[in-house]
């Protein structure tokens, strides 16, 4: 057990960042006024001069081993192989292609839609929402570009299948993390969590029809496509439905994109790399981003801010409901300081499952407590990966979002949420046994 005393002052960046970005953009009624790199370098600075009891090269130490976790290398490499993908695709003519075949062949209304489902397949196949997002969030722009569509809406239709999946999928880092902590086989915690976000899921169907029923006024005849440009897309979501690495699956769309390209004429050949090159360096970014929060996460742990999440929650679990509640409100306190769901299973599995012995709760059932909540809260996270990612798809565009324009049309995180609350108040009364 981790034996860092409790200390509240601890979360203050996590804090200040909120703070001074979410009041930047309300004052300048613009997020980008307030670039999040910027923020996040100044929550940094606060989390560094704030326990004098590390020295600055301690403080480094702590940081350096935090950056160099396997989730985070493997997230940051994620996004360059991402970003390599999604400029040969568009210099291959892929994205137009694939945005104006599925409106071809979907009637309007049903397009966004589409994105949600396709997302839920494909996050449940790979295990990886931000794999997801990074695979389908160029179509959603489309789809917004050619049909009037919200682009907030349609990103957050893309957002809310990959957390489908990242909840779900038996290869997801969550759910392996979920179960091997609280001692439960994962087709168990596969079923106890599906009947739990089953309706989430047809609501949110149900909401992006409600959003999109009036249609659009694009004209289908003026479409045009070349099927042989949608074979790198093809590949891409074959390779995950069959459950392909991730890695895999983003390089054979980046040299099937390239093929594809030069034999189109799209792609000249001597601007392959040119193209690779500006995908890759326009995930910068939230590259950078995602290790300075890292930083200020391995500084919040090291500092006690964890134990006091815990703490704080463990003390007030007094009946067999407040404990559920009580998991899932550690692990998503825990995914706010670390902005890592998977992180945050980790972090709290083991005092989950003291408390899930105390009250006799089934491991499945805190399991899926576990992994709902955290997805949830990253689900609408905006310093979270996903949603950082998502909102920095859309830059270049005709409308740049931020990842708070994104929260709102978020509907299956929040819905999941809701009916994990549900579920603990009225468990076999809410879902059939």
């Amino acid at each position: 057990m981790n034996t860092r005393k409790e200390n509240p002052a601890a979360l203050l960046p996590i804090a200040l960042f909120l703070v001074v970005y979410i009041g930047g953009g309300i004052v300048y009624n613009d997020f980008y006024k307030m670039p999040a790199i910027v923020v996040f370098l100044i929550a940094l600075t606060f989390a560094f001069v704030q326990n004098k009891q590390f020295s600055f090269s301690e403080k480094m130490s702590i940081i350096a081993k935090e950056v160099g976790d396997d989730n985070i290398i493997t997230m940051c490499l994620v996004f360059l192989a991402a970003g390599a993908f999604t400029g040969s695709i568009k210099a291959a003519g892929g994205v137009e292609s694939t945005v104006n075949l599925g409106l071809t062949l979907l009637p309007g209304s049903f397009a966004v839609i589409g994105l949600f489902i396709i997302g839920c397949f494909i996050s449940l196949s790979m295990g990886t929402s931000v794999g997801t997002i990074v695979a389908l969030a160029p179509i959603a722009i489309g789809i917004s570009e050619k049909t009037g569509f919200a682009m907030a809406l349609c990103i957050g239709a893309v957002v809310s299948g990959a957390m489908f999946g990242d909840n779900l999928s038996m290869i997801s880092d969550t759910t392996i993390a979920a179960t091997k902590t609280q001692g439960c086989e994962m087709k168990d915690k596969f079923k106890m969590n599906f009947k739990i976000v089953l309706m989430p899921a047809i609501l949110t169907i149900v909401l992006l029809y409600i959003s999109t029923m009036s249609g659009t006024d694009y004209q289908k005849e003026a479409l045009s496509y070349n099927f042989f440009q949608v074979i790198p897309y093809l590949l891409v979501l074959i390779g995950a439905l069959i459950g392909f690495n991730v890695f895999a699956v983003l390089i054979v769309g980046i040299v099937t994109s390239i093929i594809v390209g030069v034999a189109s004429g799209a792609m000249p050949v001597d601007e392959i790399f040119t193209s690779i090159g500006m995908g890759v360096t326009s995930m910068y970014d939230i590259t950078v981003i995602s290790i300075v929060v890292c930083c200020i996460s391995g500084l919040v742990k090291a500092n006690g801010g964890i134990e006091a999440i815990l703490g704080f929650v463990k003390r007030r679990v007094h009946t067999k409901k407040g404990a559920q509640l009580g998991i899932g409100l550690i692990a998503a306190g825990v995914d706010i300081a670390t902005a890592n769901n998977t992180v945050a299973i980790v972090v709290t599995g083991e005092i989950a499952k003291d408390i899930s012995k105390e009250y006799d709760i089934e491991p499945k059932v805190s399991a899926s407590i576990l992994d709902i909540f955290t997805s949830t809260v990253q689900g609408i996270l905006p310093y979270g990966a996903q949603l950082l990612y998502a909102a920095a798809a859309t830059a270049g565009t005709s409308t740049v979002l931020s990842a708070f324009d994104i929260i709102p049309y978020a509907f299956y995180p929040i819905l999941m949420g809701v009916f994990g609350i549900l579920y603990i108040f009225f468990g076999s009364k809410f879902i059939k046994k």
